[in-house]
């Protein structure tokens, strides 16, 4: 008989083995458990036909189908498993149906140990929202573009505070600029994977630091459950002078190339206007980073400030941060809350 295990238990367990996502490739990319190897019992174009097949002649004819794709691979699949030298194996499909189950009585009648997930991907996706509404304790950073939020984060978490990068984890930095120097973006639904992955290492009852973010950051939508959560926990503004902030983006962008730091100007000409934006693009030319960045830095110190009107935080405090480096901010967050 087939063990199963309940989302929690069997992402627990998973540590002492190997996850094995058998949904076809497709699937896998567009979301799927993080650490999870694809190992589809069907191809992508193989699960359509088979798929089809249902909708047209019922479960038998489907099961016919697949059985004609799958029996001439049981071997390799059985090889590869082995080649893994791995004692547990930890096997799901979209609903813990038919492939997972296969699957698992193929390795394991070749002697390996084989857990199931209940209910599948599916049922993991529908836990992890839900673990997102809990009533986690945020402590949630904002400031004006360039004041160093990302840095200061980076040092709460050498400090062993709990801390979450939303655009790390999103490869982005929130702005039109932000894909620049970045890898390409998960899906969103890949994006939710990897933020329950971090949060569900941390203790409920401390503080987690977190950058204050939109819905969006870039292509990718934050969780809405997530999302609500943290946006009404109380918010600290770092602030630091202009100059400062000028010189944090010119540390931060000057050594990308020029060409891609103009193409984000023209990605926000409708909201900078014509004339700033030529004016920035020729400062890029004459490498005048820092006059370039004053003028992106008056259009979202004004979209900031209207933002920060409009906030639904529980609280919201100010903390002067000139002169300060990231560590010493860092320290000065700890030794506010």
């Amino acid at each position: 008989m087939l063990k199963t295990e309940l989302v929690a238990p069997f992402i627990e367990a998973s540590s002492k083995g190997l996850i094995l996502d058998v949904r076809s490739p497709t699937e896998f990319n567009h979301g799927h458990i993080p650490g999870a190897i694809s190992f589809p019992l069907l191809s992508d174009d193989e699960r359509v036909i088979v798929g089809t097949a249902y909708k047209r002649n019922g479960k038998t004819e489907a099961i016919l189908k697949g059985l004609a794709f799958v029996g001439p691979k049981l071997k390799e699949f059985v090889e590869k498993a082995l080649d893994f030298k791995e004692p547990n194996l930890y096997i799901h499909c979209w609903r813990g149906g038919m492939r997972s189950q296969s699957m698992a009585y193929v390795l394991q009648t070749a002697g390996l140990n084989c857990v199931l997930l209940k209910g599948g991907y599916k049922a993991y996706r529908n836990y992890i929202l839900s673990q997102f509404s809990q009533s986690w304790k945020f402590q949630v950073i904002g400031g004006k573009t360039g004041s160093g939020k990302t840095k200061v984060l980076a040092e709460l978490s050498k400090l062993g505070q709990q801390v979450i990068d939303l655009e790390a984890l999103a490869n982005h930095k929130g702005s039109a600029f932000g894909r620049i120097g970045e890898l390409s973006q998960p899906t969103t639904e890949q994006f939710g994977n990897n933020l329950f992955q971090v949060l569900s290492g941390f203790d409920i009852q401390k503080t987690i630091w977190i950058e204050d973010e939109s819905h969006s950051i870039g292509s990718i939508f934050i969780p809405s459950e997530f999302y609500l959560n943290y946006r009404n926990a109380p918010l600290i503004v770092l602030n630091k002078t202009f100059d400062e902030r000028v010189q944090n983006l010119v540390g931060q962008y000057g050594s990308y190339n020029i060409a891609e730091l103009q193409e984000a100007f023209v990605r926000i000409t409708r909201k900078l206007g014509g004339q700033h934006v030529k004016n920035a693009i020729e400062l890029l030319d004459q490498n005048k980073l820092g006059e370039a960045a004053s003028i992106a830095l008056k259009y979202y110190d004004k979209s900031y400030e209207y933002g920060l009107e409009n906030k639904n935080s529980k609280s919201i405090s100010n903390l002067s941060c000139e002169a300060l480096n990231p560590k010493q901010m860092a320290q000065l967050l700890i030794n506010t809350i």
